[in-house]
């Protein structure tokens, strides 16, 4: 069988490899470089310009330690060296380009768009024709755009990591994960940030307590954060940088600064691809129609990663290139799932979920929410990171955790710890008898179930004592 993949991110890569382990005769076409978004412009670059910033912050916290430093100074050229040797790196070792080799499959990259001319066939912008048994779309997504007099004068997410300088000012549009991100690292490099979002909370699909407390550190740290601000008017050019003009209940303002990031969302990346020429169909919301199966309207086609919306992040990429490749390599069989999928980002602070929301648990469970902070832990205190909190969210019934929700220095790791407890089904009881490492910042999800067992009135174990 001939397996065609057209699309070189997490998704992408998973399903060239899993085709090609399977038996496969496997082409991997990409419009850019080996491993996509992922190594070229997301999660690889983002994180390494968000720990130079948690560097610089941390560099600023040593005196408290006595140790006597003159306050670090940002060489925003030198960081993107370093930005680009991280990537590299990671194309090189992570990305396992050697196993693709071994497995005999066979990569094109940079080829331009690559569009469909009939079921099974497909031509690329640089004259590459491909033909396959079975496709396998995994050509991620891009940065919405909006129908706005002066759009064009805007950013994307792209632009700010692709600067040459920190611009003295900047405002972000949109405070979801990308937005909050942009916020979060130049604010940190010194950059005078104002963030609007449309909605009423910034971060609007984590849990209400977490939006609520990640904008007070963000105001905190010097962020100006505007919620529910009205609609965008029209941008334009000033002698200095960028004007948006907005209006709300009849009131207009404006605001200015060096560049504007727009981050309102992401739409897949099929523009060009003319997929009707295969039969297949968009849903309702832009992206690629898939079935539980990653199967689309045309059922020899298949797709995975952010063309098909959903959660796009690279975990649920991964899986997503997994399941497509082995349905369309041995059929439909595979059922695509993401019940437990942790979701996080590297701000400052951190902030992560994993499962249910309060609100979404309460409409089918019997819960209890238990809150544990942050300077309520042995190794927060130790590190002066004491802002912060872990939110659990447990089944009276079952005493299983149903949520999890954290503000706070590592949250992200902490979420995977939650994460595992809530796949294995453990009761919080039983989670209690794990003899943790002391003192670690899990302390404060220990400190967050302990409390959910004393709720429950359930024996703790070790509770407390590892924290």
């Amino acid at each position: 069988m001939d397996v065609i993949v057209i699309g070189a991110g997490p998704a992408g890569l998973k399903a060239a490899l899993q085709a090609a382990e399977l038996g496969a005769q496997t082409t991997l076409a990409t419009s850019g470089d080996f491993g996509g978004m992922a190594a070229n412009d997301g999660p690889i670059p983002v994180r390494t310009l968000a720990h130079a910033a948690r560097l610089m912050r941390d560099a600023r916290q040593l005196n408290e330690y006595g140790i006597v430093v003159s306050e670090p100074v940002l060489d925003y050229p030198r960081l993107l060296t370093r930005v680009r040797e991280v990537v590299g790196d990671a194309q090189a070792h992570s990305y396992r380009r050697k196993d693709f080799d071994a497995l005999g499959i066979t990569v094109h990259e940079r080829v331009g768009i690559t569009r469909f001319t009939g079921p099974n066939t497909m031509e690329t912008a640089t004259g590459l024709r491909l033909h396959a048994d079975r496709i396998i779309l995994c050509t991620g997504g891009v940065s919405r755009r909006l129908p706005i007099p002066g759009f064009e004068l805007t950013c994307t997410h792209s632009d700010a990591w692709g600067l040459k300088a920190v611009p003295e000012s900047m405002l972000v549009i949109g405070a979801g994960a990308t937005g909050a991100q942009v916020a979060s690292i130049f604010n940190a490099f010194g950059t005078r940030i104002q963030l609007f979002q449309a909605g009423k909370r910034i971060l609007p699909t984590e849990d209400e307590s977490v939006s609520a407390e990640v904008a007070t550190q963000f105001r905190a740290a010097g962020i100006d954060v505007h919620e529910d601000f009205g609609s965008i008017d029209s941008f334009e050019n000033t002698a200095t940088g960028i004007r948006m003009n907005f209006s709300k209940d009849g009131m207009r303002d404006s605001v200015e600064a060096a560049l504007a990031v727009i981050a309102v969302g992401w739409v897949a990346n099929t523009s060009g691809m003319d997929l009707s020429a295969a039969g297949v169909e968009l849903n309702e919301r832009g992206f690629v129609k898939v079935n539980e199966y990653l199967q689309t309207t045309a059922p020899q086609i298949f797709a995975a990663g952010d063309v098909i919306g959903g959660q796009m992040l690279v975990p649920q990429a991964l899986q997503g290139g997994f399941i497509a490749a082995t349905n369309a390599v041995q059929g439909p069989s595979e059922a695509f799932w993401n019940e437990v999928s942790p979701i996080g980002s590297f701000t400052d602070p951190e902030y992560a979920q994993v499962g249910l929301s309060e609100a979404k648990a309460r409409e089918s469970h019997d819960v209890l929410t238990t809150i544990a902070r942050f300077d309520s832990v042995a190794r927060t205190i130790i590190d002066g990171h004491k802002a912060g909190f872990c939110k659990l969210i447990t089944d009276r019934n079952t005493y299983q955790i149903l949520g999890c929700h954290i503000v706070g220095e590592r949250a992200v790791d902490i979420a995977q710890v939650a994460a595992i407890t809530i796949f294995a089904e453990m009761k919080v009881n039983d989670f209690l008898r794990i003899p943790l490492s002391f003192p670690t910042y899990t302390g404060v999800l220990v400190r967050a179930v302990s409390a959910a067992a004393q709720g429950l009135h359930l024996p703790i174990g070790l509770g407390d004592e590892n924290t």
